[in-house]
């Protein structure tokens, strides 16, 4: 996909967030260990619902944000998400799993930052600080889930 303005990347971002989910779901059967079964099965649907909420962050932010060009996302070190078909998951330990899925969340944050720091419109500003507000709180929400789930 290309991403020329903030639109394609809040478009792009959803995308990994499915393509998260679907591989951490396919993931799920393969998983030998019950404990990590569950949390792929968990992270799945937190990452769809993460798909949701993007959405929903898009259908409510300012067009003229939405249209805003990006010129340095190139130069901003790209997001890595696995492939949906890709049931790597499926071999990893609980600790593995966690870990990979707060990376991404990680890598995302960093990305709204980023270009938070480099907008030019201050509606462009608010959008990508609103939504690395966002994927802060749900990547703590996740991360005491995965420490609850761990203690189970």
């Amino acid at each position: 996909m290309e991403i020329k303005t903030f639109e394609d990347l809040i478009d792009w971002v959803r995308d990994m967030h499915g393509f998260l989910a679907r591989s951490l779901r396919e993931s799920a059967a393969g998983n030998a260990n019950d404990q990590a079964s569950a949390l792929l099965t968990y992270l799945a649907d937190h990452e769809q619902e993460l798909v949701r909420i993007t959405e929903e962050f898009e259908r409510q932010a300012d067009p003229k944000a939405l249209r805003t060009r990006l010129y340095d996302y190139m130069k901003h070190q790209p997001v890595k998400v696995s492939d949906p078909s890709d049931t790597h998951f499926a071999s990893l330990t609980f600790d593995d799993i966690a870990r990979e899925v707060f990376q991404f969340h990680d890598q995302v944050i960093d990305l709204y930052d980023s270009l938070a720091g480099k907008a030019e419109i201050a509606e462009a500003k608010e959008l990508m600080d609103s939504l690395k507000e966002m994927e802060e709180h749900e990547a703590m929400r996740l991360a005491r889930q995965v420490s609850n789930s761990r203690d189970i």
